[in-house]
């Protein structure tokens, strides 16, 4: 007993239990369509069908039959659609770290929702250490991170560029114009917390340009804890520009042979074999301003 056979059986049924009309919708011969039920019959040892004045009738074993026969086929006819359109539709699991979650991704998801309304979109805000984590163990499609890449069978491409701001109170008294970086290390840092992108670009300009990595006096997974920090007074946040309102009272300092700069970084794993939804989400991350 194959679908074939069901099909066959089904096509019977809907054409009131007529053989010719049933082989005329199959595309197939009538002699075919009796073979085909008589093999059904044969195999499950009962009537489907009772033969009465040369005409079909459904038989109570057949009513049965043809219940189970239509969820058969529509549940193989939806297999067929979900999976020969995966690529299209399907899920997509996309993560995305603490200041681009916040600054972008909502952005980023709202025009995929608008793109692509069939495609489930599952997002994960996190640290860039445990979102290249959840990429390798296969958990996430792709990510969305602005820290150092450490693994070699993850593949990043970079999609934008950002920085770093320095922000303080001048509660602090500090001097106006460029500060020398020495002053500056010797201030209370406001800081991300360890594994996040963040932290490890403030670490990674420092120690380049031969300063050791201070101590942060607060540490914290949130950028807006941070921001809040600085504004009271208690020391220099180091902090995404995108995450500071422009119009607040802190001072964006300039530090003396310091540039924080930073690439924001499309990752998946090398052996990912991106669908077209994925594929679709990175365009709109590329051309996203």
């Amino acid at each position: 007993m194959t679908l074939r056979h069901i099909r066959i059986f089904e096509a019977v049924c809907q054409t009131d239990c007529n053989l010719t009309k049933a082989a005329a919708q199959l595309h197939m011969t009538q002699p075919a369509v009796s073979l085909a039920v008589s093999e059904l019959e044969n195999y499950y040892g009962v009537r489907l069908f009772d033969r009465i004045n040369r005409r079909l009738y459904l038989s109570e074993a057949g009513k049965q039959f043809r219940e189970y026969a239509k969820g058969i086929l529509m549940t193989f006819d939806d297999m067929e659609k979900s999976i020969r359109n995966w690529d299209a539709f399907g899920r997509i699991r996309v993560g995305a770290s603490i200041s681009i979650g916040s600054a972008l991704m909502p952005a980023f998801a709202k025009t995929f929702a608008e793109a692509c309304p069939e495609t489930d979109l599952q997002v994960r805000i996190d640290r860039s250490d445990r979102l290249q984590e959840a990429l390798l163990s296969g958990e996430l499609d792709l990510a969305l991170i602005e820290g150092i890449v450490h693994d070699d069978n993850l593949f990043a491409e970079e999609f934008m560029e950002d920085s770093l701001a320095v922000i303080a109170s001048d509660r602090l008294g500090l001097p106006e114009g460029e500060i020398p970086a020495e002053l500056f290390l010797r201030q209370r840092f406001l800081l991300r917390e360890m594994g996040s992108g963040t932290r490890e670009i403030f670490a990674g300009v420092l120690t380049s340009a031969g300063y050791a990595v201070p101590e942060p006096a607060w540490e914290s997974l949130s950028t807006a804890a941070l921001i809040h920090a600085a504004e009271a007074g208690l020391g220099v946040a180091v902090v995404p520009s995108r995450m500071v309102d422009k119009q607040s009272q802190l001072r964006f300092l300039k530090i003396e042979g310091l540039v924080f700069r930073r690439k924001y970084q499309i990752v998946y794993h090398k052996n990912k074999l991106l669908t077209t939804a994925a594929r679709h989400f990175l365009e709109i991350c590329r051309r996203e301003p």
